[in-house]
């Protein structure tokens, strides 16, 4: 009988905010991150297109399993609105399919902004993952299909504009999970009568990261020529944050030592007293300050769904 074979890498866990620059595809991004840590594990919570720059959670080892809460996390966009064409991929990467030489005023703008706030329905771009009949939209496209892709809703929280000029306006948008931006500079040019596309696009922020979390790749990158592998290693594990931080917008108990076993056994603890937090389908509990288990609250105790090492 063979041996397990040891996962090559570190078990390191943390998530790494990188800002990712433009003409750099999200699964490159993580491969990097993986290959400069020395990773055992890694992935992504949201991708990015190659044209689209910015904040690009990457997890590593245990924060994996945390990747679906910040994946579900509010999200802001700033980006550029180019008037006057509608191109395949609703961004500068397709074919112009259509044109117009008018250009909206910036009245007309700012008057057809509350039609895009709230929860609205929207067509996903033909170029995108969604999956139709098994097959991501994006491969049939490229083979020349013209697929249906349902509407679905989404919901954007808020969407301003923060600069015009004859064929170019700017503006940032605060959105939940699934929202494309793509489709709304698609689905704006045709409602001002002008055609429009995105002419660039930078995500700033995904709950609960913020600017401040993120890291240039190029300052990872010039990190390689520290020589010593353990200098270079611990160099970079400080733009680390904590596994912990992806959840912070649940509830959460701290626990002693004996809990933390328990609950890393996959056994439940007890909560006892008038302090003891209320029912609930999500929580996390942390020992010291680190991240034990992921559960719920029911009937006075918390079970644990998800455990993670010391």
């Amino acid at each position: 009988m063979s041996r397990p074979r040891k996962p090559k890498g570190r078990p390191i866990s943390g998530w790494l905010i990188l800002d990712k620059p433009l003409d750099f595809g999200s699964t490159e991004a993580v491969s990097k991150i993986k290959w400069l840590f020395k990773a055992q594990k890694a992935g992504h919570a949201g991708t990015l297109d190659p044209l689209a720059s910015g904040m690009l959670p990457i997890a590593l080892g245990d924060a994996t399993k945390t990747v679906p809460y910040v994946m579900d996390g509010r999200k802001i966009y700033e980006f550029t609105v180019a008037w006057g064409e509608e191109r395949s991929t609703d961004d500068l990467e397709g074919e112009v399919v259509r044109s117009s030489a008018d250009r909206p005023a910036e009245e007309a703008i700012r008057a057809l902004l509350p039609k895009y706030t709230g929860v609205i329905a929207q067509v996903p771009p033909q170029f995108s993952a969604i999956k139709i009949g098994g097959e991501r939209a994006y491969d049939l496209a490229r083979e020349g299909e013209t697929v249906d892709i349902p509407a679905r809703e989404v919901e954007v929280f808020r969407l301003s504009l923060i600069g015009s000029a004859p064929s170019l306006a700017q503006f940032e948008i605060e959105c939940g999970k699934g929202t494309y931006v793509r489709s709304l500079a698609r689905d704006m040019g045709r409602d001002l009568g002008c055609f429009g596309h995105i002419a660039s696009l930078r995500r700033t922020f995904v709950a609960p990261f913020g600017e401040e979390d993120m890291v240039p790749l190029a300052d990872l990158v010039a990190l390689e020529k520290i020589e010593d592998e353990a200098e270079r290693l611990a160099a970079l594990d400080e733009h680390l944050i904590d596994t912990g931080e992806a959840l912070s917008d649940l509830p959460h108990i701290a626990v002693n030592d004996d809990q933390a076993h328990r609950l890393r056994m996959g056994n439940p603890i007890i909560l006892r007293g008038r302090d003891a937090p209320l029912p609930t389908p999500e929580a996390y509990a942390t020992v010291q300050g680190k991240l034990v288990a992921i559960g719920e609250i029911a009937e006075g105790e918390f079970r644990p769904k998800r455990v993670f090492a010391g």
